[in-house]
Formats: structure tokens, C-alpha cells, sequence
């Protein structure tokens, strides 16, 4: 026994601790996971995925210091007839009781009451010009504008152009925050902020993304050319600034799409661009001066196009022509399809009303036309665009 003892089983039992020993320290040797620590792992970890844009901000809030002080707050008010109730608006507040006939004949005045409306405007520049929407103050008598600072003041109705809803204010105050105005166009997704007056509540800030840019034909404005975002728009943001992640404007916050009247998460804002151009309009001349040729157009159908060879984004119909105006008197009929306008091609009557707009009155422009399939060409005199919007 002691002999089997010897020769067998001890060297079982050092061949099966030398194993385990090697199993737990040099796993490798076998072919196994090398262990760290205690515990070797079943499964490799992957490597982590490689993050883009990982040096945006975690808060927006100095952009915000940077854009807030130049937004400021809009309270207009006009007298309205007390003896018709019906004049309130929504917005106003609930009419004033009728006074108490006294024993004697004599009753207390009824005093006029004040339609008050609220809103927001964008300090541009230091002198105390402001941009806001022409539907915050239209009818106005008068325009109180408060600043985040504190300070108020009746503010000068410059000027306003209805066609695209914008209105230029003034105050004089020492001292006024201008806000910076964003120098790159805007791409979808980029992040944005609206600030304004929203309910009356005071000065507040939403946060969105560009949703789309180039928004028209939403029957809001004649000339639309919208910034599309969800960051929450809402009564009395009107005419308050839209600014991306940097603090600069990049749009008058304007209207929203909703069915409850509440936000939806989609509002539209005017480029700052255009609004700009509108303001220095005004300022120099006192009301925004576009081109017009005097046409009503419509979409060239698929029918129209066919019998001609011509692609349906090629070109619009003259649907009306008002008399003796610039294309009345170029020789115009109703039916004719304008192809091009100074040989840029036209495909939708915004575009050609748009184009038409940036000339100046009096320039001549080349109309390419198609009349029953003949080509014709036609030189018009632009006029000056006649105000169609109180």
C-alpha cells in the first residue's frame, strides 16, 4: 500500500496542483482569457463609440446674458368707445361697469377705456431703434417699451411695412444694450432660443432647433421667408428675438401654427436679414419701396406645359394684368407663361414677385414669354409696388 501510495497517487496530486496553479496564474499557457484581478471577463468590452460635438456648451446661459438685455417688452393701448362693449378684445381688460344713476339727474362720466395689448420688440442699435411686428402695435395710440433694466419709455412709431409684418420703434434712453446680429446663415438643427413677453408673464426664454428655413405660401405675410423652429413661441413672444447658441439674432419670432392656440412646437421668425432690410427702409425712407409689374399669376399645370414641351417648374401663367400697369403697358396678355425674368429662370410667382420686388423703380427687366408656342421677349419699366395691406 505504501508503496502504491508512492508511486501513483502523490503524483496525481501534484500533477493536479501544479495545474491548478498554472489555470490560476498563467492562464495563457492554455490558450485561456489572461485574468485581471480576480475575475477574468467572458466578453471584451467594445471600445466606446467616438462622440461628435462633444464641446457644446451644458448651458446656454451666457448667450442668454448676452441677447437679454436688448430684448424688451411691448404694452400698447388705444381709447376705445365705452358705450360698445363689443370693441374689447380678448386681450383688454373687462369693460367698466356703467356708473350708478344718483337721486339727483347728474350720472359720473363713463371714462374711455384702454384696449391694451402686449408684445415684444429687439433693441438693434445703441441710438434706440427697435424691430417688432406691425400686428403688436398696429392701431396703437400709444407704445410703452420696458427694459429688462427696468426703465420705460413711450416710444415713436418710425414706420411699419404690413407685407411683411415688421414696425420700426424708437426711444430715447441713455445707455441701451443692442443686440449682436448673427453673421452665418442658419443650418437645420441648430440650436436656437426665442426670448420675449409671453402671456405677460415677464421676460422668458425657450429652447428649440431649427426645424426648416425658407418657409413661404403660409398666407401670413406677402413676402415670407420664414425660420421654422420649436422652441415655444406664444402669445406676447411676438416681435421678440430668435437667437442661436452664441446670443446673436438671427430672427424676429413672428407667429405660430396652432390649433388651440397654444404652441405647438412650430413657430416661424423673420430672418434677420430681411427684417434688417426692412428697418433701414424705413428709417431712410420712410416705408419700404419695392418693384411691381402689376400681374396675377398662377402655377403652370401639367396640362398647360405638355402641348408646349415645357417642364412644369419652368415657368408661371398670366392669370390678370392690372390696367395701365408696368406689364399692362409692356404689351402682356392674360395666358402668357413667363419662362424667365432678366434670364433667370422663373418657377413659382413668389419667386418672380420676389425678384420683381428687389428692383429698383424705373429699371427695366427682359420678360421671356411664351404666347400660343411662340417665344416673344418684352421689356417692362418696374413701377413702384402700391401698398395692398393696411
Amino acid at each position: 500500500m505504501n508503496a502504491l501510495l508512492r508511486n501513483w497517487i502523490w503524483p496525481a496530486l501534484c500533477g493536479v496542483l501544479l495545474a491548478l496553479l498554472i489555470l490560476q496564474y498563467y492562464p495563457q499557457w492554455l490558450g485561456m482569457q489572461e485574468r485581471h484581478g480576480d475575475v477574468a471577463p467572458v466578453i471584451a468590452a467594445p471600445a466606446p463609440a467616438e462622440q461628435t460635438n462633444a464641446n457644446g456648451p451644458y448651458s446656454y446661459a451666457d448667450a442668454v446674458q448676452r441677447a437679454a438685455p436688448a430684448v424688451a417688452n411691448i404694452y400698447t393701448s388705444k381709447a376705445a368707445n365705452a358705450s360698445n362693449p363689443a370693441n374689447a378684445t380678448n386681450d383688454s381688460p373687462q369693460p367698466f361697469p356703467n356708473p350708478p344713476v344718483r337721486d339727483y339727474s347728474e350720472t359720473l362720466p363713463v371714462p374711455n377705456r384702454q384696449q391694451t395689448s402686449l408684445g415684444s420688440a429687439v433693441i438693434l442699435n445703441s441710438e434706440g431703434y427697435l424691430l417688432t411686428n406691425n400686428h403688436v402695435v398696429a392701431g396703437a395710440d400709444e407704445i410703452l417699451v420696458a427694459l429688462r433694466d427696468g426703465r420705460e419709455a413711450l416710444a415713436e412709431l418710425i414706420g411699419t411695412d404690413p407685407e411683411t409684418d415688421l414696425a420700426v420703434l424708437k426711444i430715447d434712453l441713455p445707455d441701451l444694450p443692442a443686440v449682436m446680429i448673427s453673421p452665418t446663415p442658419q443650418r437645420i438643427g441648430d440650436v436656437v432660443m426665442a426670448i420675449g413677453n409671453p402671456f405677460g408673464l415677464g421676460q422668458t426664454v425657450t429652447m428649440g432647433i431649427v426645424s426648416a428655413t425658407g418657409r413661404n405660401q403660409l398666407g401670413l405675410n406677402t413676402y415670407e421667408d420664414f425660420i421654422q423652429t420649436d422652441a415655444a413661441i406664444n402669445q406676447g413672444n411676438s416681435g421678440g428675438a430668435l437667437i442661436d447658441a452664441a446670443g446673436n439674432l438671427i430672427g424676429i419670432n413672428t407667429a405660430i401654427f396652432s390649433q388651440s392656440g397654444g404652441s405647438q412646437g412650430i413657430g416661424f421668425a423673420i430672418p434677420v436679414n430681411l427684417a434688417v432690410e426692412v428697418m433701414q427702409a424705413i428709417i431712410s425712407q420712410g416705408r419700404v419701396i419695392r418693384g411691381w409689374l402689376g400681374v396675377e399669376v398662377q402655377p403652370l399645370t401639367q396640362e398647360l406645359a405638355e402641348p408646349f414641351g415645357l417642364d412644369v417648374r419652368e415657368g408661371i401663367v398670366v392669370s390678370g394684368l392690372y390696367r395701365e400697369g408696368p406689364a399692362w403697358q409692356a404689351g402682356l396678355q392674360p395666358g402668357d407663361i413667363i419662362l424667365r425674368i432678366d434670364q433667370e429662370p422663373v418657377s413659382t410667382g413668389r419667386q418672380a414677385m420676389n425678384q420683381v420686388a428687389r428692383a429698383n423703380p424705373g429699371q427695366k427687366v427682359r420678360l421671356s414669354i411664351l404666347r400660343n408656342g411662340e417665344a416673344m421677349q418684352f421689356e417692362a419699366e418696374v413701377g413702384v409696388r402700391p401698398s395692398f395691406r393696411g
